[in-house]
């Protein structure tokens, strides 16, 4: 029995045959991105949540605070890709060698071990094509090159980067604390999949943090919210770069009024811009299979999304599932 039991709660329940098979428990929070206010809660709201990668857009926020995107004539796809977690498809690829070009930097200096494309199509179309190992196929390689590419103008040392003490670091986590309105909380920091430090948070802080990537405007400091604003559209102008096809940041993504980012072991965050809400999940046994099924429903009760989004939702993510005889074998349904 774990002496730290997650406060969570049913959200989706997968349905054969009229009989409830599986039921993925996690939490939600929804907030106000003005204030930040607790619009509605599933579970606690106020409980801790690793951000993973959803913390990415917030991470390339610091070095654009620091003149970098500028000081490199960095394009609105290098923007997508710093904020990315790519599936190695060439055109993500494209973008993080020109990213190389501009900055001067060696694909050695990333701290990450050589891999393959984490995108079962692209690493197919890779290993097909005679490709080997590299640490740019990295997911996160594009945060990393932001980083590193920030430490350069700065004239941080490159080596040690993604440590907790590296100046880089450290103003991530302060900007992080600012942009989540978190200063005066305790902060527990891991280390992410990729070796950076990643913050544990209330999840409705998460939820603020996005609903002010969507409108960041209400966040006050002019630099933070120019900065914000600039990367959010060019998440929107460059979705299939962010994470890649039909996956569902990139999906919601195509819609103008949506910002969205997907995060490792069963976090999501979106903003709606028009509605000025936040809204962030956490599915407790990590999987990513509930995720579009439990945003289809607060989409649908809170709106936000078009009905172009909404069908591509559905067609890309039916509520009916099928078996390999192509027949129907039942049903997801959100149960929060």
């Amino acid at each position: 029995m774990s002496s730290n039991p997650i406060p969570d709660v049913p959200l989706l329940a997968m349905r054969r045959g009229g009989q409830t098979e599986n039921v993925h428990r996690g939490r939600i929070a929804v907030v106000s991105a003005g204030d930040g206010r607790l619009l509605q809660a599933h579970g606690d709201a106020e409980a801790l949540a690793y951000v993973r990668s959803t913390a990415k857009p917030i991470q390339a926020m610091a070095s654009l605070l620091d003149g970098a995107a500028d000081a490199y004539g960095l394009e609105e796809r290098h923007l997508a890709m710093l904020a990315a977690s790519h599936r190695g498809s060439r055109q993500q690829i494209e973008a993080l060698e020109d990213l190389l070009k501009r900055t001067g930097l060696d694909e050695s200096l990333l701290a990450v071990q050589p891999t393959l494309p984490v995108g079962r199509r692209s690493r197919d179309e890779y290993v097909a094509s005679g490709g080997q190992p590299r640490k740019l196929l990295h997911t996160c390689a594009g945060k990393h090159l932001g980083v590193l590419a920030w430490s350069k103008l700065k004239g941080w040392p490159l080596e040690g980067y993604i440590r907790p003490e590296h100046p880089a670091q450290r103003e991530i986590v302060r900007l992080l604390r600012i942009w989540t309105d978190t200063e005066k909380e305790p902060l527990t920091v891991g280390k992410d999949g990729c070796g950076f430090p990643v913050a544990a948070m209330p999840l409705r802080s998460l939820a603020l943090a996005y609903g002010r990537l969507a409108s960041p405007e209400l966040a006050g400091d002019g630099a933070e919210a120019a900065a914000a604003g600039r990367l959010a559209a060019a998440m929107n102008a460059f979705p299939e770069l962010v994470e890649g096809r039909h996956r569902l940041a990139s999906l919601l993504l195509e819609d103008p009024n949506l910002v969205a980012k997907s995060g490792a072991h069963g976090v999501f965050a979106l903003g709606l811009r028009r509605e000025r809400i936040g809204v962030a999940l956490a599915v407790t046994d990590g999987t990513e299979v509930a995720w579009p099924h439990i945003v289809k429903a607060l989409l649908k009760r809170f709106g936000g999304a078009s009905e172009e989004t909404m069908r591509k939702l559905e067609r890309t993510f039916p509520s009916e599932f099928l078996n390999d005889a192509l027949e129907a074998a039942g049903s997801w349904e959100a149960v929060f």
